[in-house]
């Protein structure tokens, strides 16, 4: 996907992961959404899961830029490609990395609500956006970084393209497993 580039070609596309995963969701039955399978995370796990992580990544889009130079550093190198962001990610899974910490999804009730849990899946979706949209430019996006519980110290534009495979990761685990 290396057509991603500039801050509005990402924004376009968390818009559309987040529509498309959000759709695919919404159209899967309350009983499947809420299913736990033995040792697996539930859809509605997977849907909390990008929901943690997109507040924690909207934080570093929110943050003030001072406070994200103090906390992280300057880049020491440029930003990687979305391409060569996604096989670094890749390369951590397949070397044993895990979802760890806040990230780690807790058992859902069905009380919580399908539409509910998706509503809010699409609330931190759009303010993550809309953070990245109203305070970066394009540059700024490969002068600051943000930490990443299995990436380390990423680019905030690597952490955008991140969120962007994150999501369609998590909707092809889904996927995969209402088929199989």
């Amino acid at each position: 996907m290396t057509d991603i580039q500039s801050k509005n070609d990402i924004i376009r596309q968390l818009e559309n992961v987040s529509d498309k995963f959000s759709s695919f969701c919404s159209g899967i039955s309350n009983e499947l959404f809420f299913r736990q399978p033995i040792e697996k995370w539930s859809v509605a796990q997977n849907v909390i899961h990008l929901i943690t992580s997109a507040n924690m990544t909207r934080l570093a889009y929110r943050l003030p830029k001072l406070i994200i130079r103090l906390y992280t550093g300057k880049p020491n190198r440029s930003s990687r490609s979305y391409d060569e962001l996604v096989a670094k990610y890749k390369y951590k899974l397949e070397q044993g990395g895990r979802a760890s910490g806040r990230f780690v999804a807790k058992p859902v009730s069905q009380n919580n609500g399908k539409e509910n849990i998706l509503d809010n899946f699409n609330k931190s979706m759009r303010k993550l956006i809309n953070a990245l949209q109203t305070k970066w430019d394009d540059k700024q996006l490969d002068k600051y970084l943000a930490p990443h519980p299995l990436l380390g110290k990423i680019t905030l534009r690597e952490l955008s393209y991140f969120t962007i495979y994150h999501t369609e990761h998590h909707l092809l685990i889904i996927k995969e497993r209402l088929a199989g």
